[in-house]
């Protein structure tokens, strides 16, 4: 059930301890009153107190069930279409899309595996398309595997982040970085355009580093982010008489596989913690969270905008 998946999330209870007899469980019972009535949806959930639990009954939880759903369920009947749906902010894009109702086309490219734990998370049939977004003949296969399918939602999250220092970095590399980082984002926007239902949404991550420089290796990664801003304004304009939207989400470091062994160095870590004011790093549930309100109704007058979402990291 789409409720119990929710809930889950909002709490961090097994889904097995959910479905067992409620009564037993005051500790979730409180934590699903205080969801219930909490209307900012913000991470970390915390429980306001042991003394809610004693007067939590079953009937609280089918009241938070129900409340869960007209809050959540807000995207119900509307379809999206992530690339790189199966890992880090993809996956986080993916889980909470579907919780408010979304049905979700996700991308992958290597990792099947992934990509089927994302689907049997989100509890509920999804299709599942494959391709290199380096490969016109690929993404065009893909494709051609959607036609007939009509998306309220696009949603551009896969890419690569690797260095590109000067005097050390290969063709093969470069070639890389652009073709998947930004050529692939506007093959997949053409490609998609024809599905795009009118008054639909684009939304492309990109990246604080586009905006800013660092003495660091990784100038073609941070100049990829810069183009896709760049195209998100110019789409924008581009696409407003069919009153399609297009917005940019930029985050800074976030806390994802893909950065793990960067992060791991401890005074590389130590030095990125210190460069955010809100002490801590940003997780893909922050960015899914943002992506969920540009695709709803509240974000309906937004469009040309790279909304930075670092934390503070780069002002």
């Amino acid at each position: 059930m789409i409720s119990s998946i929710l809930v889950v999330e909002a709490t961090g209870c097994s889904r097995d301890l959910l479905l067992s007899t409620a009564e037993a469980i005051p500790e979730l019972l409180a934590r699903c009153f205080w969801f219930a009535n909490h209307t900012d949806l913000r991470s970390p959930y915390v429980v306001p107190g042991d003394n809610l639990a004693g007067s939590i009954t079953k009937r609280a939880v089918i009241v938070c069930y129900r409340r869960v759903l007209s809050i959540w369920e807000r995207l119900k009947g509307t379809t999206a279409l992530v690339t790189g749906g199966s890992r880090g902010i993809g996956r986080a894009i993916c889980l909470r899309l579907a919780a408010q109702g979304a049905n979700v086309v996700l991308h992958y490219n290597q990792d099947k595996v992934a990509a089927d734990e994302v689907v049997r998370a989100m509890g509920h049939d999804t299709k599942l398309v494959r391709a290199n977004l380096a490969s016109m003949e690929e993404l065009k296969a893909m494709f051609s595997e959607l036609r007939g399918f009509r998306l309220n939602f696009l949603i551009k999250n896969a890419g690569v982040w690797k260095g590109s220092p000067l005097g050390a970095s290969p063709a093969e590399l470069i070639d890389e970085i652009v073709d998947t980082n930004l050529k692939g984002p506007f093959w997949v926007t053409q490609c998609a355009l024809p599905l795009l239902e009118p008054g639909g949404r684009i939304i492309n991550i990109s990246s604080v580093a586009g905006r800013t420089g660092i003495a660091g290796g990784r100038s073609l990664y941070g100049a990829t982010k810069a183009g896709i801003d760049s195209l998100t304004m110019n789409w924008a304009l581009e696409l407003a008489p069919r009153g399609i939207l297009v917005n940019s989400v930029a985050p800074g470091y976030v806390t994802t596989d893909m950065t793990a062994n960067h992060l791991s160095e401890k005074a590389t870590f130590d030095h990125a913690m210190e460069r955010h004011p809100l002490g801590r790093l940003c997780t893909a549930e922050d960015i899914a969270g943002v992506v969920a309100f540009l695709c709803s109704e509240d974000a309906r007058f937004i469009t040309g905008q790279s909304i930075n979402v670092s934390g503070g990291f780069v002002i």
